[in-house]
């Protein structure tokens, strides 16, 4: 599917799925002697999802890692829906489009390795960040030109307002 194609699906789309590890995260871990690990985020990415809450489109986040301040740096964004330490990613999924009568059609997710897989094959517009594993990028429809935690997340998300007229409005700019 080429790209113009892909962006014939993004009118429809109101939810989207988000992995963390490799895709709001560039996949690092820094560990410290007291044991603590952290993760680093994108600003940019950060003001597309409050953007994208705003605008009406649901985010939800099913990570297999766990940390508060993930948990917390994305409550702070407005992101509320959270699932964390998940092994088994569709049967969350499920559920989720199940509770809040979602469609496939109507679900973009974005997932860079093989626990998203399943996933990924499930939406109808499967993504995934330019440093993906190679079977991930493989069953994507679209790949990022962004690496993850380096942006991914709001070309996505960009990508969905502009197509929907929500991008740059006249209230885009607050925050």
């Amino acid at each position: 599917m080429t790209q113009e194609n892909f962006k014939r699906l993004l009118p429809r789309i109101k939810l989207l799925v988000f992995d963390v590890d490799g895709v709001l995260t560039d996949g690092s871990i820094h560990c410290f002697n007291d044991g603590e690990q952290v993760r680093v985020m994108n600003i940019k990415d950060g003001y597309a999802l409050q953007l994208a809450i705003k605008k009406g489109l649901r985010i939800l986040i099913i990570s297999g890692g766990k940390s508060e301040a993930i948990i917390k740096r994305l409550n702070l964004l407005g992101v509320e829906d959270i699932y964390m330490g998940v092994h088994h990613k569709l049967p969350v999924l499920q559920q989720y489009l199940l509770n809040h009568q979602i469609g496939l059609d109507e679900t973009l997710y974005m997932g860079d390795d093989i626990p998203d897989m399943e996933c990924l094959k499930h939406v109808s517009a499967s993504t995934c960040p330019a440093d993906a594993a190679n079977d991930i990028r493989s069953i994507c429809l679209y790949v990022s030109h962004q690496a993850g935690g380096k942006g991914c997340v709001r070309d996505i998300i960009e990508q969905v307002l502009k197509v929907q007229n929500m991008w740059l409005d006249a209230d885009a700019h607050t925050w």
